[in-house]
C-alpha cells in the first residue's frame, strides 16, 4: 500500500493498495488526532483513501502525529498489513521572544575598571530552537549619557565598558533592554535592568572649621564640653562614614576624649578627669579625624583632616580634699580617754581663695572619738568598750567631715578606720572538768581532761601551758601533766595515790606578749578502778570536790559546822543542869533522873491539825511580841494566881546564856494560861507503811491493851524500863492507849512521847 502527500487545501495524503480494483477496497486509520487526543484533527475517505487536515495544528504542543492505516476488502477482510503514516507539523515564527523577568539588579562598587562583570539578562522562545525562529539577540536599548555598560548579544550578560562611576554622582542606574528572535530581525521583546553601585571610601572626612572654641567647669567629670563637626561624601552609616577623633596634642594627663554621634557623625568632646583651674586655664588640643574604614589609595586627603579645639577652664569652689582617705591606723585596747588616735586634715584645692577649713563628726557610733574642728585631730573621749557591736573584725570605722566657709561651702568626706589591737590583759582559767573520778592507779582510765580559757582574743590566748605549781614540789611527784592540744592537758598519777579527794594546785600561762598566768586550785577526786577505768562500787571517792573551791573556803566551811555544833551541845548540857536543879517536870521523884536521860529532838512542826502550838517567836524576840488588845484567853487547868503581866526580857549577850535564856521561854511559857498545856502531844505527818520493823504496838495480839504485858520493855535498857512502869501505871494507861494508836497511824516511834514545848521524849 503506498501514501501519497498533496498540496490540496486540506488534502495531506492519500493512501492506495494495488491488491484489489479501486472501488473494492476500504481505508481507515487510527492514532493520535483520529481515535486518540487530540481527537478530530485527521480523517480518510474510506474509499478513495485521501486523508484530510480537519484543524490547525501548533507545533508547540505537538510537534509530530504518527498514525496507522489499514485496507480492507468488502466482508472486512484485511488485504494487507498496516502501514505507519507519520505527519510532521512544520514550525512557523509565531512565539515573540520573552525575558525571564521584568527587571534585571545587579551591584557593583563605584570607580570599577572597565570590563567588570555587573549581572545578566535572560531570555526564551517557544518555538524552535533550531530555526532562526529562536535565535535571540540582546542590545541595550536606553542607558543615558555616557554609556558606562555594554551588554553581550548572545548571552546577555553586562559589563562595565569605560572608568567613571562615581556614586556621590550617581548611585543607581536603569538600563532598558531588548531581545529579538529570528537572530535580531524578527520578533522582540524589552525588560530594564537596575545597577547600584556599591560605596568606597573615595572621600576622607574633613572638619568644618579649622578652630573650635569651648569652655569647661573645674573639679568636674563625665560631663561634655562641645562638639566638633566634620563632613564626608561616604554612605552614611557605612563604615565609610563614620567618623573617628583622635588627640594629638594637648592632653598629657587624659584628661579629655572624643566620641562620635552616631547619627550626625559629629566628635563630642568631653571631660574623663576632672579639671582644674589653678594647676592649668587653658587647654589647646590638636584632633584629627579619619574613617572607620581605611581610605582608598586613589582617593584625595583631605584638606580639613584636623583643627585645633580650644578649652577655657572656669573657677569654682571646690570641696576639701583628705590628705589620705581612707585614713587607716590602730589603738591598743583600752586606751584611756585623751589618747591621741590621728590627725585627719584636709587641703584647701581653692588656692587663689582664702578659706578656712572646719572639721566635724558625721559618724562615729560609740560617741568615742572628738575631733579637733580647727586642726582635725581626734583623740578618745572614753574607753571604747571590746564588746562594742561596733567593732567589725577588730576595726572601728568612723566618718569626718571637712567643710570651708565659702558663701556656698562645699564638703569632703573622709573614712578613719582605727585598728583595735588586743592586749593580754587576762590570764587564762581553768574551766570545769567533767565530772567523774581519776582512778588511783596510772595505768587504768583515760585520767582527767582538763581545759583552760581566755578572754583575750588571739594570739594572746591559744596554745596555753599546763604547769603544776612549782610552789609544791611534791605534786610533780605525784602527778603528772601531758599536753593533749593547745587547749588542753591530760592529768594522770604517776603512781598509785590515796583514794579520796586531792588538792592540787595549777599554773595555767597562755601565749600573749607579755604573757599572763595564773595559779588555780584544782580538787581531784580519786577512787579505786577495775581493768575497765571505771570506779568500783563502794569506792572510798570523796565526790564532793570541784574546781575553784580553795582550802581557805573549805576550812572556813568547816568552822562554821564545828561552831554550830558545840552550840548545840551548850544548850543540851545546859537544859540538862538546869532541869536537875529545878526539881519538877512532867515526871516527880526519881522520875526526873530518868527523864534527863531522855534526847532532845528538833521541832518537827505540827502540821495543819496543830493550831495549839506556842509562839515561836516569843522564845526568840521577846521584846518583838505584840499583844493583842484586851486580856487574853485563859487556860482552865492554869492557877490564877500565875497571870499576872511579865516583864521584859533580855536578849544573850553571850553564847553560854544561850541556855538559861530558852529554858526560861520554856517555864514563861508553861506558865502562861493563854496558851495550851504543856503536855499538849503534837501531831506528826504520815510518814508511810510498810516498815521491816513492824508496828510498836500489839496489834497482832488477840488481846487488848489492858491485858498486854509490857514487863519485856525493862530489857531494853533504863529509857524503855520507864516506859514499862508508865503502862503499868495507872495513869500509862493513859499514854500507852495514845502510843498504840498512833503506831497504828504509821507514825515514828520519836513522835509517840509527849511533848513539852519543843523537846520531845
Amino acid at each position: 500500500m503506498d501514501a501519497a502527500f498533496l498540496l490540496v487545501l486540506g488534502l495531506l495524503a492519500q493512501i492506495k493498495s494495488d491488491k484489489q480494483q479501486l472501488g473494492s477496497v476500504i481505508y481507515s486509520i487510527q492514532g493520535p488526532g483520529v481515535d486518540e487526543e487530540p481527537r478530530g484533527v485527521f480523517s480518510i475517505d474510506k474509499f478513495t483513501g485521501k486523508v484530510f487536515l480537519n484543524a490547525m495544528l501548533d507545533r508547540e504542543k505537538t510537534d509530530r502525529f504518527r498514525l496507522r492505516a489499514f485496507a480492507l476488502d468488502l466482508g472486512g477482510s484485511t488485504l494487507e498489513d498496516p502501514t505507519d503514516l507519520e505527519i510532521v507539523v512544520v514550525d512557523q515564527n509565531d512565539n515573540r521572544p520573552a525575558f525571564l523577568q521584568e527587571a534585571f539588579t545587579g551591584r557593583v562598587l563605584e570607580g570599577a575598571v572597565p570590563g567588570t562583570y555587573v549581572t545578566r539578562a535572560e531570555a526564551t522562545d517557544a518555538d524552535d530552537p533550531e530555526t532562526d525562529n529562536a535565535a535571540l539577540r540582546f542590545s541595550i536599548l536606553q542607558q543615558g549619557s555616557p554609556e558606562l555598560f555594554s551588554i553581550d548579544e548572545l548571552t546577555g550578560e553586562i559589563r562595565t565598558v569605560q572608568v567613571g562611576l562615581d556614586r556621590e554622582v550617581v548611585a543607581v542606574y536603569n538600563l532598558t533592554l531588548q531581545v529579538a528572535d529570528m537572530s535580531g530581525d524578527g520578533l522582540t521583546a524589552t525588560a530594564s535592568a537596575i545597577i547600584t553601585l556599591d560605596d568606597i571610601n573615595d572621600n576622607a572626612p574633613e572638619f568644618t572649621r579649622d578652630e573650635f572654641f569651648m569652655e569647661a567647669i573645674e573639679a568636674v567629670s563625665g560631663v561634655d564640653v562641645g562638639r566638633l563637626e566634620v563632613e564626608d561624601r561616604d554612605l552614611p552609616g557605612s563604615p565609610n562614614w563614620v567618623a573617628r577623633f583622635t588627640i594629638l596634642e594637648g592632653d598629657p594627663d587624659g584628661q579629655f576624649t572624643i566620641r562620635t554621634d552616631p547619627k550626625t557623625n559629629e566628635g563630642v568632646l568631653s571631660i574623663v578627669k576632672a579639671l582644674d583651674y589653678e594647676s592649668c586655664e587653658h587647654y589647646e588640643l590638636k584632633v584629627s579625624v579619619q574613617n572607620e574604614a581605611p581610605l582608598q589609595a586613589a582617593a584625595l586627603r583631605a584638606e580639613r583632616g584636623q583643627a585645633k579645639v580650644r578649652v577655657h577652664v572656669q573657677d569654682t569652689n571646690e570641696p576639701p580634699v583628705f590628705q589620705e582617705n581612707p585614713l587607716r591606723t590602730s589603738l591598743a585596747e583600752g586606751a584611756p580617754p585623751g589618747t591621741l588616735v590621728a590627725t585627719f586634715s584636709a587641703r584647701d584645692p581653692d588656692t587663689e581663695q582664702l578659706q578656712r577649713l572646719s572639721y566635724s563628726k558625721d559618724y562615729d557610733p560609740e560617741d568615742w572619738l572628738q575631733v579637733d574642728a580647727a586642726t582635725g585631730r581626734i583623740q578618745t573621749q572614753h574607753v571604747l568598750s571590746p564588746a562594742s557591736p561596733f567593732l567589725k573584725g577588730g576595726w572601728y570605722r568612723a566618718i569626718v567631715l571637712a567643710q570651708d566657709d565659702a558663701s556656698q561651702p562645699r564638703t569632703a568626706t573622709g573614712t578613719l578606720s582605727i585598728e583595735i589591737l588586743e592586749v593580754n590583759d587576762h590570764a587564762p582559767v581553768l574551766a570545769p572538768p567533767p565530772p567523774g573520778s581519776l582512778c588511783s592507779e596510772p595505768h587504768q582510765g583515760p585520767g582527767l581532761l582538763l581545759g583552760a580559757t581566755d578572754e583575750d582574743l588571739p594570739p594572746h590566748g591559744a596554745p596555753f601551758h599546763f604547769q603544776l605549781s612549782p610552789r609544791l614540789p611534791e605534786l610533780g611527784r605525784n602527778w603528772s601533766l601531758s599536753q593533749v592540744n593547745v587547749s588542753h592537758a591530760r592529768l594522770r598519777p604517776r603512781h598509785q595515790v590515796p583514794e579520796g579527794l586531792h588538792r592540787l594546785s595549777l599554773l595555767l600561762r597562755d601565749s600573749g606578749q607579755p604573757p599572763q598566768q595564773r595559779e588555780q586550785p584544782l580538787n581531784v577526786t580519786v577512787c579505786r578502778c577495775g581493768k575497765d577505768g571505771v570506779c568500783l562500787p563502794g569506792a572510798a571517792a570523796l565526790l564532793a570536790g570541784g574546781t575553784g573551791l580553795s582550802l581557805g573556803a573549805l576550812v572556813i566551811v568547816l568552822a562554821s559546822a564545828l561552831l554550830l555544833l558545840v552550840l548545840v551541845l551548850l544548850v543540851a548540857l545546859r537544859a540538862r543542869f538546869w532541869k536537875q536543879s529545878r526539881g519538877k517536870g512532867l515526871l516527880h521523884g526519881p522520875q526526873d533522873d530518868l527523864r534527863d536521860n531522855v534526847l532532845n529532838y528538833d521541832e518537827q512542826g505540827g502540821g495543819e491539825e496543830d493550831q495549839d502550838a506556842y509562839d515561836i517567836s516569843q522564845l526568840r524576840h521577846p521584846t518583838a511580841l505584840s499583844l493583842p488588845l484586851g486580856p487574853p484567853p485563859l487556860r482552865r487547868d492554869a492557877p490564877q494566881g500565875r497571870l499576872h503581866p511579865q516583864p521584859p526580857r533580855v536578849l544573850p549577850t553571850s553564847p553560854l546564856d544561850i541556855a538559861d535564856f530558852i529554858n526560861d521561854g520554856l517555864e514563861a511559857a508553861d506558865s502562861d494560861p493563854s496558851v495550851p498545856p504543856y503536855d499538849t502531844a503534837l501531831i506528826y505527818d504520815y510518814e508511810g507503811d510498810g516498815s521491816v520493823a513492824g508496828t510498836l504496838s500489839s496489834i497482832l495480839s488477840s488481846q487488848g491493851d489492858e491485858d498486854q504485858d509490857y514487863d519485856y520493855l525493862r530489857d531494853w535498857g533504863p529509857r524503855f524500863a520507864r516506859l514499862a512502869d508508865m503502862y503499868g501505871h495507872p495513869c500509862g494507861l493513859e499514854y500507852g492507849a495514845r502510843w498504840d494508836h498512833q503506831a497504828r497511824e504509821g507514825l515514828s516511834p520519836g513522835a509517840l512521847l509527849p511533848r513539852h514545848r519543843g523537846r520531845t521524849a
